[in-house]
């Protein structure tokens, strides 16, 4: 049987780490969702406020199924709550609801990454799996000019991963800030939202890490390195 050494090389500690991300998402939202807010306000709730205290009054707070399906549709301008948090007044309900209300905020004041990661997105997901198609077809019949186009089309899912991780990161910090500002959560409250949404964090960093190794073993193995050097 024939291993691919290289690839377990570059995909392994990248797979350790996205497994223990995804342990801490789950452990940190399940001690923190069974924990009361001070203030005792639900997810959709404070969903509400930051986007009417921001002027922001045609974003309807929807129910929305599934465990973690939370999320702020730009073009629909519609905030999605998943049902863990929407009618919930747990610590983690209301640090991932103001997380989506952050995005929210980006939309309406013209964050700079969240208008690139929009035009990014559709081309991202339309690429995504014909770049990998490519890359290998072009590789196994020696079309090396169709696997370098691939290679070039898998470049755009890697910007992509990478252009989201500011735009999470800076949602969790618009979350975490307007919570106190709000005299919403107190001291206790901030550090579990700050648990709850920093290992939320880790999962983009994983996935960014995953997309950028995969891409340096695609131009390790298509030999664009060796290229270079011999240019």
């Amino acid at each position: 049987m024939y291993y691919d050494y290289l690839y377990l090389l570059l995909s392994a500690p990248v797979l350790i780490f996205s497994m223990l991300a995804q342990w801490a998402v789950k452990y940190n939202f399940s001690k923190y969702s069974k924990i009361r807010n001070n203030s005792g306000i639900s997810g959709s709730e404070i969903a509400r406020m930051i986007l009417e205290r921001n002027g922001i009054r045609d974003v309807p707070v929807e129910l929305t199924r599934g465990w973690l399906s939370d999320h702020y549709s730009p073009s629909e301008r519609v905030l999605r709550l998943s049902e863990p948090v929407y009618a919930s007044n747990s610590i983690a309900a209301i640090g991932v609801a103001a997380h989506e209300a952050g995005h929210a905020l980006q939309h309406k004041y013209g964050y700079s990454m969240m208008k690139i990661r929009q035009t990014l997105a559709y081309p991202a997901s339309y690429v995504s799996n014909i770049s990998t198609w490519l890359i290998f077809i072009g590789a196994i019949m020696g079309f090396m000019d169709l696997a370098k186009i691939g290679f070039i089309m898998f470049c755009v899912v890697v910007l992509f991963q990478l252009v989201t991780l500011p735009v999470e990161l800076d949602a969790s910090n618009r979350a975490k800030k307007l919570l106190i500002e709000y005299g919403i959560a107190d001291e206790r409250d901030s550090s579990g939202v700050k648990s709850v949404l920093n290992a939320a964090a880790m999962t983009y960093v994983a996935a960014a890490a995953a997309s950028v190794s995969q891409l340096i073993y695609y131009a390790i193995r298509l030999g664009l390195f060796q290229q270079r050097r011999d240019d």
